[in-house]
């Protein structure tokens, strides 16, 4: 019997894990959301930031504060990600499941004395020009070994918050901005946002494998070879696989089975692998010994045929939006793998049913494997980053408005956890 040759294929550098790809951004669109007794308001000009791999777009915003309600106190602006388990409100022997993965802290009023003012982004010239001396500009630069924002998938009958990966920008007021100062509801705001990847602009290979089988009291081996028709497909594409058989067996072929299965490593705490198939077709083909088969399947693996399945990884979702299976995540070299808290790969698998030693009593399998990566289109240049004039379209994020289901939601309202 001979052994699985893998024909070799430049694999992704590290398939770690949308339907299409989504709209484009309304131009001048800012995202708005206040605290509860309105001394501060975080405006936002995108909520998604690309992770290019050797960077990662930087999180620009403003807020504009009610300096008079304030008064002696200081506000602060901090950038969270944390890694999310079960239900926060559960606490076993003081334990919460939840890890904060980073966290970074800066002081936006009364601006630190000493310190240069730095080069404002266009949408914060636009909102100074717009709230005048009430606008305070801040900015975040994410580290590059922080993950992409992930979540799985809610069994039909669950209403708990998903496990997962999320950021927040988060405001408040406070003495000082240690861990521990206790801060107040009313004073505070807090909003999610995604850190995501699109598919890498390189030349597109494509992935092929075969094997030979050689069966007892056969002389000639069983040959099987599949490829894809690349080895990026953008979401909402099909999957495009080309299986050839060659029988020079003495055995049937009964059937074939194609699959895209997603493989998920959650590696921050238990190093656990979960797989499960996000499409797949069956195909009742019989191929007698002598015979030869060319044909061509197509797999979508699409979150609309995947709905019901508890623990299927996604792109990280907010609440007013849809979102899509987890998009291949690429890793930058070097960076450690555990700090990704969960890492998603893609498979296609061609499995050939092949006819035991008993006839139809026994059967075997002949199968090979291609990974392929699943991942938005190129990103195109934002519009709104070259969008002149002072008309702004505000979305404003109430407690009752959009928000995203990673945040602590109890009867359409955050929760106190939100702010550490």
């Amino acid at each position: 019997m001979s052994i699985p040759q893998l024909q070799k294929v430049p694999a992704p550098s590290v398939v770690v894990t949308k339907m299409m790809s989504p709209p484009p951004a309304r131009k001048n669109l800012v995202f708005k959301k206040t605290t509860t007794d309105k001394s501060i308001a975080v405006y936002l000009g995108k909520r998604d930031f690309v992770d290019h791999v050797s960077h990662t777009d930087p999180v620009d915003g403003v807020l504009v504060l009610d300096t008079g309600y304030i008064k002696d106190r200081k506000v602060f602006c901090r950038l969270l990600c944390a890694f999310r388990y079960g239900r926060e409100d559960i606490d076993v022997c003081g334990l919460k499941f939840r890890r904060d993965l980073y966290m970074t802290t800066v002081q936006v009023y009364p601006p630190p004395s000493g310190e240069k003012p730095k080069p404002q982004t266009k949408l914060q010239e636009r909102l100074a020009r717009k709230f005048g001396d009430r606008a305070y500009p801040f900015c975040f630069q994410f580290p590059d070994y922080l993950p992409c924002s992930i979540t799985l998938q809610l069994g039909p009958n669950e209403i708990d918050k998903c496990c997962g990966v999320d950021f927040q920008v988060i405001a408040f007021c406070a003495k000082s901005c240690s861990y521990d100062e206790k801060i107040s509801k009313k004073s505070s705001v807090a909003m999610v946002i995604r850190k995501v990847q699109y598919a890498p602009d390189k030349p597109i290979f494509q992935p092929m494998a075969k094997t030979s089988r050689q069966f007892l009291m056969s002389d000639k081996p069983l040959h099987l070879e599949a490829k894809l028709n690349k080895e990026i497909f953008y979401h909402g594409e099909p999957v495009q696989v080309s299986v050839e058989v060659i029988n020079h067996s003495n055995k049937t072929v009964k059937r074939l089975k194609i699959t895209a299965n997603q493989i998920s490593s959650v590696v921050l705490y238990s190093h656990d692998k979960y797989s499960q198939t996000v499409a797949e077709q069956e195909a009742e083909e019989q191929i007698s010994p002598g015979s030869t088969l060319n044909k061509v399947f197509s797999l979508y693996p699409i979150i609309a045929n995947n709905r019901e399945k508890h623990g299927l990884a996604l792109d990280g979702k907010l609440r007013h939006e849809d979102t899509n299976l987890a998009s291949t995540t690429i890793l930058k070299e070097g960076i450690d793998r555990e700090v990704w808290g969960i890492l998603v790969s893609y498979k296609v698998q061609v499995k050939l049913i092949v006819s035991g030693m008993l006839g139809d009593v026994l059967f075997s399998d002949v199968a090979v494997e291609l990974p392929f990566m699943l991942m938005h289109p190129p990103r195109e240049h934002s519009a709104e980053s070259d969008a002149d004039g002072d008309d702004i379209d505000f979305e404003d994020f109430d407690c009752r408005g959009p928000m995203a289901v990673t945040e602590d939601l109890k009867e359409g309202q955050e929760s106190d956890s939100s702010v550490p």
